[in-house]
């Protein structure tokens, strides 16, 4: 099993490697490469990826803490059950990715890229999603509350039955989205009725 603390790697390629069930600890990896590597049980923590590609890679059941994986690719990756725990995901790409029950708390996800992924009924309050891409996201059923979804992408996502009280949601435009079922604090319908032409009066 893999148990490496204080490592640097740059420019390296871990196409393929075993990492199941691996320890690591205050590790910095820089443009390295893990093509099909596999993570299965593994745990990072206060971990650093930076513009990494995790292209097919494993990390089902993974636990990462405090780690940060910026501008990441994680295409067709399998992170089924995997945790991210106070994790920052900035520019991450998660295309074709399976995260089936995926686990977030709290952390930044900002720009990250989520297309057409399935988060129905995740919790996913408090968390930073500035300028994320949710484009056809389905996000039926999930806890958005206190989330900050500053100019995030919603265009075509499945919100219904969302809770988006006390989110953030400047610069979204929520008069083009369909919001049946949507809840919904008294600012955000306030500003939602402004938007659409309404003399709101609250006296």
């Amino acid at each position: 099993m893999v148990m490496w603390t204080d490592q640097e790697h740059t420019d390296e390629v871990f196409d393929y490697a075993d990492f199941d069930e691996a320890v690591l600890r205050n590790c910095r990896f820089t443009r390295c490469r893990f093509h099909g590597a596999r993570f299965s049980d593994a745990s990072t923590k206060d971990c650093s990826f930076i513009e990494c590609d995790f292209t097919s890679a494993h990390l089902n059941a993974s636990i990462h803490e405090d780690s940060s994986f910026t501008n990441c690719s994680f295409r067709m990756a399998r992170l089924f059950n995997a945790q991210f725990i106070i994790c920052k995901l900035v520019g991450a790409s998660f295309t074709e990715a399976d995260l089936s029950a995926l686990t977030i708390e709290g952390g930044d996800w900002s720009y990250v890229n989520l297309r057409f992924q399935n988060l129905k009924g995740r919790k996913l309050r408090g968390i930073r999603f500035t300028e994320a891409d949710f484009y056809e996201c389905n996000l039926e059923k999930s806890d958005l509350r206190d989330a900050d979804l500053t100019k995030a992408t919603l265009d075509n996502a499945h919100l219904s039955g969302v809770d988006l009280r006390g989110a953030i949601v400047d610069g979204v435009d929520l008069k083009s989205l369909d919001l049946r079922n949507v809840r919904l604090d008294i600012a955000q319908a306030v500003a939602l009725a402004l938007s659409l032409g309404a003399l709101v009066e609250l006296e």
